[in-house]
C-alpha cells in the first residue's frame, strides 16, 4: 500500500510503531512493522530512525536500537546499575563463571562441538552446554561430517543480549587469552 492509496483514517506510523515495539519480545524487523501497520518499508525504516533519534535527543530512559536485522526498545545505559538492581534482585539467575567462559569458547569458535569445547575448557561442558541451550543463548547448528557431533553456535538471542548485530562485533579475544589462538581446531 503505497501513502497515496492509504485510508485518510490511517493511524500515525510513529505512535503505531511505538505501540507495537513496546509489547514485542524480540526485535523486529522493518518488513514485519511495515505489514503490521500496513506502511510502505521505507517510510518505516525512516521512522526508526527518526524515532532513535528522537529518543536520543530527548535523553529519555529508554533507546529504540536496531539489533541484527531488528529494532526493539531498552533500557538507556546510563540508567543500567538501577535496572539491573531492580531485576536481579532475586528474579534473575546469572551465568556463572563455567557458563561465560563456555559461551565465549562457543561465541569465537562456532559452529563447535561439545566434545572440542571441552577440550578447549578442559572439563566437561555438558551440563553447562544444557543450560546455554536452555537459556536460548546457544543452540545446534549443524553436524560435523567426519565425527557426526552436533555443532552448536550462538543464538540470535544471544546476539540481543549482548548488543550486537553480528558476530563481527565481539571484541578480539587474542589480547586476552592468548592461548586460546594457539589451540589446533583439529
Amino acid at each position: 500500500m503505497t501513502t497515496a492509496d492509504a485510508p485518510a483514517d490511517r493511524l500515525p506510523l510513529k505512535p503505531l510503531l511505538e505501540a507495537i515495539l513496546m509489547i514485542a519480545d524480540e526485535p523486529l524487523a522493518p518488513i514485519t512493522l511495515a505489514q503490521a501497520a500496513e506502511y510502505p518499508q521505507a517510510e518505516v525504516e525512516q521512522a526508526l530512525v527518526e524515532l532513535a533519534a528522537e529518543y536520543s535527543a530527548a535523553g529519555r530512559g529508554f533507546d529504540l536500537r536496531q539489533v541484527g536485522a531488528g529494532w526493539r526498545f531498552y533500557s538507556r545505559a546510563d540508567y543500567a546499575a538501577v535496572v539491573e538492581r531492580f531485576v536481579v534482585d532475586g528474579q534473575q539467575a546469572r551465568l556463572t563463571q563455567a557458563a561465560l567462559e563456555t559461551l565465549a569458547v562457543v561465541a569465537y569458535r562456532q559452529p563447535i562441538s561439545r566434545a572440542r569445547v571441552s577440550a578447549i575448557r578442559g572439563v566437561n561442558v555438558d551440563a553447562v552446554m544444557q543450560t546455554l541451550v536452555a537459556r536460548g543463548l546457544v543452540d545446534k547448528c549443524g553436524t560435523d561430517a567426519s565425527s557426526g557431533a552436533h555443532l552448536f553456535g550462538t543464538t540470535a538471542y544471544f546476539l540481543e543480549r549482548m548488543g550486537l548485530t553480528s558476530l563481527d562485533e565481539l571484541p578480539d579475544i587474542a589480547p586476552f587469552l592468548p592461548e586460546l589462538a594457539d589451540v589446533d581446531d583439529g
